[in-house]
C-alpha cells in the first residue's frame, strides 16, 4: 500500500507542476475495469452550491467495447444557463483501456482518454488519465490523475490536472459506502459517497452512486450532491 500511494502522489506532484484543472471536477472517480463484450447506458447528475449560485449538469452517454480491454464512449453533456434554461452545453468521446487483468498484478491499471467540444463555441479540451486500483481485504483504493489541455475560441491555451480518489468498503455488492476526494484548482474536496451493483443474467447488471462532497475552500459554501445511474448489458 506504500509503494501505491507514494507513487500516486509521485505522479501527481509531477502534473501540479504543469497547472490546475477547471473547479468542476466532482463527477465521477472511474474503476480501470472493461469488461469483454460490454456495452452500457449510464446518465450522471452533478449540482453544485456555491455563493454564485448553483450548477446544474447532466450527462447521457452509450459505451460498446471495443475488445475485452477497451471501451469506446459518447457522451452529450448539459447545463443550466444563467437564465435557468437548461440545454446542450458539449459532447465528448471517451476511451478507456483496461491494461492489466483483475488481481494479476499488485495493483490494477487503465488508461483514459477524452475529447471534448462545446456546443455553442469553438472551445476544445483533450484529457489523458491514468487510473488505478487496489484491494485491501473488503476494502478497494482507486484513483484518477489527469493531465488536461484546454484551447479554443473563449478559453487561454492551458495545461491543467486533476485528481480525485475513492476508499471503498464492499459491505455487499448492493451497498458499498466510501470517502472521496476530488482536488483541482483552488477546489479541494471531500465527502461521503454510497454505491452499489445489482446483477442480473449474465453480463446483465446495474450501478448506483450518490455522493455528497464538501468544498474545504475556507469559509466560503461550496458543496456538490452527484448521483449516477449505469446499466450494463
Amino acid at each position: 500500500m506504500r509503494r501505491f500511494l507514494l507513487t500516486a502522489i509521485a505522479l501527481y506532484a509531477v502534473f501540479s507542476s504543469n497547472g490546475y484543472a477547471d473547479n468542476f471536477t466532482v463527477d465521477k472517480v472511474y474503476h480501470p475495469y472493461v469488461l469483454p463484450f460490454e456495452r452500457e447506458f449510464e446518465w450522471r447528475l452533478t449540482s453544485r452550491q456555491n455563493d454564485d449560485g448553483n450548477v446544474l449538469m447532466q450527462r447521457f452517454s452509450f459505451g460498446h467495447a471495443l475488445s475485452e480491454f477497451m471501451i469506446l464512449e459518447t457522451y452529450l453533456v448539459g447545463a443550466r444557463d444563467e437564465n435557468e434554461d437548461f440545454g446542450l452545453e458539449s459532447y465528448e468521446v471517451e476511451l478507456r483501456w483496461m491494461m492489466t487483468e483483475q488481481g494479476r498484478y499488485w495493483a490494477d491499471w487503465a488508461t483514459l482518454f477524452e475529447l471534448e467540444k462545446q456546443h455553442n463555441t469553438d472551445d476544445w479540451e483533450v484529457k489523458a488519465g491514468l487510473l488505478t486500483e487496489k484491494e485491501f481485504g473488503q476494502f478497494s483504493l482507486t484513483t484518477n490523475i489527469s493531465l488536461v489541455y484546454e484551447w479554443g475560441q473563449t478559453v487561454e491555451n492551458e495545461w491543467e490536472s486533476e485528481f480525485k480518489a475513492k476508499f471503498r468498503y464492499r459491505w455487499i455488492p448492493e451497498v458499498q459506502p466510501g470517502l472521496e476526494v476530488y482536488v483541482a484548482e483552488d477546489f479541494i474536496g471531500v465527502g461521503p459517497a454510497f454505491m452499489g451493483i445489482k446483477r442480473f443474467d449474465r453480463q446483465k447488471q446495474l450501478k448506483w452512486e450518490l455522493g455528497f462532497i464538501a468544498g474545504l475552500n475556507g469559509d466560503s459554501k461550496d458543496h456538490t450532491l452527484r448521483m449516477s445511474l449505469e446499466y450494463e448489458f
